[in-house]
């Protein structure tokens, strides 16, 4: 029942209604702002999060399929010439074409990976009495720019990289890419730190930005920040740039030995 005072004025009871009646549409107006404020930012979030899915898969398929077409081309263009790589080393020694090792993939992924051998058939075995002599002096890595275990016609293909070609079988099977940080041995892994451990995150590759920067001549640390700033920049187009600067720096054959 509506109180009203001898003046005219509405009193107790219809000022009680009318604050209700304020409260509700406030509330109303308050939280059915936030409910579409709410749904506008999940929107956008989900936006974002697939667009950024596809941006990222489709760089991805990209270059997938430009490993898969350059390696699988590469291998039947220079299959003969392979063939003859493979006799000069057969020749040379008697030994086995092909040297095997483990190396550490994406994400401490082991696979089994192919070079032409280069050295010695016994050159692991005696690689510890050449430790004092790593050019690479309290690294991870060990290079030698005189390594004795290394064969005339090894010479020839660590200079040129051509003992490197078979890898292409792995980038073919997805193990390796054209583009990305060389693959690590177990032991070099662990002796990585966390810092160095960034390495693994994406798939290894045949070069690199340090590849093509002076090769073994760069020192491990410095192998770590061109690594890291590859795969905080990486990019279709970075690929195809370092693709590029590989064959001049295989032709000048820097740090190569």
């Amino acid at each position: 029942m509506r109180t009203v005072s001898s003046s005219g004025v509405p009193g107790p009871a219809e000022l009680s209604q009318q604050r209700r009646r304020d409260l509700i549409e406030d509330l109303h107006n308050r939280y059915g702002r936030q409910a579409a404020n709410s749904f506008a930012m999940r929107w956008q979030y989900w936006r974002k999060r697939y667009l950024w899915k596809i941006v990222i898969g489709g760089s991805n398929f990209l270059k997938r399929l430009l490993d898969i077409t350059v390696s699988l081309i590469m291998m039947l263009l220079i299959s003969p010439f392979l063939l003859l790589v493979a006799l000069a080393i057969k020749l040379t020694d008697g030994g086995p074409v092909f040297f095997w090792q483990v190396r550490v993939g994406q994400w401490g992924r082991e696979f089994p990976f192919p070079k032409f051998r280069s050295m010695v058939t016994n050159a692991e075995a005696i690689k510890h009495k050449l430790l004092a002599a790593n050019d690479h002096t309290n690294s991870v890595t060990f290079k030698m720019k005189k390594d004795p275990r290394v064969t005339w016609i090894g010479r020839i293909i660590r200079k040129t990289s051509i003992d490197e070609l078979p890898q292409l079988w792995c980038v073919l099977k997805g193990e390796m890419s054209l583009v990305g940080p060389r693959p690590p041995v177990p032991g070099e892994v662990l002796l990585y730190s966390l810092r160095d451990r960034r390495r693994l995150d994406v798939t290894p590759g045949l070069t690199c930005i340090w590849q093509v920067s002076g090769r073994g001549d760069i020192p491990f640390d410095r192998q770590v920040e061109l690594d890291v700033r590859y795969i905080e920049s990486q990019s279709l187009w970075l690929d195809l740039v370092l693709l590029l600067k590989t064959a001049p720096a295989i032709f000048v054959g820097k740090g190569a030995y």
